[in-house]
């Protein structure tokens, strides 16, 4: 497993692949924040805050925010990550979706990093059933990748049209821990609750029709977890 380019999953070639499921920092899952997609805000708002970056080119994608200090996790222990529901993308594991033109537009493919850690052929669940089906676990990971994919197709025309409604607003993220500690976290945006409520019907209207006022409403409820995730904090410190 050498190699990190990422191949075309096979079930002749890697019939006897197994994946290590579960969650760790040895697989890459001590991460402060992890971005989500609109289609997953249902749950994340669940569990976590979610907030609004600009990449360099000035576009807008969504994070959760799962700790304050770097490669913190707060939702990540000994036994694994403690929360309903990860974030599509820090669950696909080594798998990645790519595509190639067909006929019928692209086609997708699942491919595989066969040098991630997650990848074995002695230990974890296998991917493939004897007879060279996909296993449960496979079909898990698949799933996860339909979520991303949609979620990428989704992503800009959700921002375009919050950004026309005008509802988008940089927003002041100071959390306190105690009288000692806090954190300033700087470049976040959100949804402004006094924005959203003084649109006119014609808006509300249009937003609702394409099922991104329900988003704007998930993004505003997830900020009643940032106590939650204080909580956990000081769970954390009390422990150390």
């Amino acid at each position: 497993m050498e190699n990190s380019k990422p191949v075309l999953l096979d079930n002749v070639a890697h019939h006897d692949l197994r994946i290590i499921t579960g969650h760790s920092a040895a697989f890459g899952d001590a991460v402060n924040q992890v971005r989500v997609f609109p289609n997953e805000f249902a749950e994340v708002q669940r569990e976590y805050p979610i907030f609004f970056r600009r990449d360099e080119e000035g576009a807008f994608y969504a994070i959760a925010l799962l700790g304050f200090d770097r490669d913190e996790n707060l939702f990540l222990d000994g036994k694994g990550w403690n929360a309903r529901y990860v974030p599509a993308g820090q669950n696909r594991g080594p798998f990645l979706l790519g595509f190639r033109e067909g006929t019928d537009g692209d086609a997708p493919m699942m491919l595989i990093d066969p040098a991630h850690p997650r990848l074995s052929r002695s230990a974890g669940a296998p991917l493939f059933l004897p007879h060279g089906g996909n296993a449960p676990v496979l079909e898990g990971y698949l799933q996860v990748l339909r979520t991303l994919h949609g979620g990428l197709g989704l992503n800009d025309a959700v921002f375009a049209a919050w950004l026309e409604a005008g509802i988008l607003a940089p927003v002041k993220v100071d959390i306190r821990i105690d009288d000692a500690t806090g954190y300033d976290i700087p470049d976040l945006f959100s949804i402004s609750g006094e924005a959203l409520a003084g649109l006119d019907g014609a808006v509300l209207a249009s937003l609702n029709a394409r099922g991104y006022l329900g988003l704007a409403f998930h993004v505003l409820a997830s900020l009643g977890n940032v106590p939650h995730l204080i909580a956990l904090k000081n769970r954390k410190r009390q422990g150390a």
